[in-house]
Formats: C-alpha cells, sequence, structure tokens
C-alpha cells in the first residue's frame, strides 16, 4: 500500500507491510534450506541403515522403498510444516509456541504409519528414526525462525 507524503509524492510501502512481507519471506527461505537439509540428512540415514541390513521392505505389495522416495516425502512433509509456519507467523500472537505443539503432535501422528506397515522390526525402527532425523531438523529450524521474526 503506498501513502503520501506532505508534497504530495508517492512515498512508497508502508513500512509495516514491507516488514511482513520480509518475515514471510525471511521465514520461507530459512524454512527452504532446511528442507534441503532434512532431505539429505534422511536420505543419508536411509541409505547408512540399508547398508547395515534394512531391506525397507513394506509387505503391502511387497515391494522396497526407494532411496529417492526418502527424499520426496521429506520434502513435502517440510514444504507442509513451512507452510504451517507461515500461517502461524502470519494468524498466531504466538507463532513459534504454536507451531511447535503443532508440529510435535503431527510428527507423533506420523510415527504412526510405520508401526501399522506391517514391516520388520528392523524397518519399522529405521522409519521411526528417519521421522525423527526429518522432525529434529526442521521444527527447531523454524521454531528459531518464528521466535527470531516475532522479536
Amino acid at each position: 500500500m503506498n501513502r503520501m507524503n506532505d508534497t504530495g509524492a508517492v512515498a512508497g510501502p508502508a513500512s509495516g507491510q514491507t516488514s511482513h512481507t520480509h518475515r514471510l519471506r525471511g521465514l520461507a527461505g530459512t524454512g527452504v534450506i532446511a528442507t534441503l537439509v532434512a532431505m539429505v540428512a534422511t536420505t543419508l540415514a536411509a541409505a547408512l541403515a540399508q547398508a547395515v541390513g534394512v531391506d525397507f521392505e513394506v509387505p503391502e505389495g511387497g515391494e522396497t522403498i526407494p532411496m529417492s522416495g526418502f527424499a520426496v516425502v521429506t520434502g513435502f512433509f517440510s514444504v507442509v510444516g513451512i507452510v504451517i509456519a507461515v500461517a502461524l507467523l502470519r494468524w498466531s500472537a504466538r507463532p513459534a509456541k504454536r507451531f511447535v505443539w503443532t508440529a510435535v503432535s503431527l510428527t507423533a501422528i506420523s510415527l504412526v504409519a510405520p508401526l501399522l506397515a506391517g514391516a520388520n522390526t528392523a524397518t519399522t525402527i529405521a522409519l521411526l528414526a528417519l521421522h525423527l532425523v526429518a522432525a529434529t531438523v526442521m521444527i527447531p529450524t523454524l521454531a528459531q525462525s518464528l521466535r527470531s521474526r516475532t522479536d
């Protein structure tokens, strides 16, 4: 939104809007970097698990989860986390606190799927650990970014 100064010239965007846009962009940028880190971390952890004998075979269809699948799923749900963080920054009085509560709750819910998949014990444990690897990267990073943007 532009405003006029005393001389009748347009002064440019209101500083509140510029500041808000800057905060959202900064959070989104931080989130994208954290997403890339989480994707690499989960894929490397999955590769390490596979190297020590975890087969990542899920009985439903008997197929093995490909390495690229870990990166894709981590990336998708990390972006969902960024969207939640941006929404909370925009509409919550306490975005960091609400984000941590929401993200931890969603992470706990996500741990149910590996338990119900019917995979062998090693695969189940590895899948649970991979969920926690991604959460360990994303949740603190986005929460800290929310804190620094609301001070």
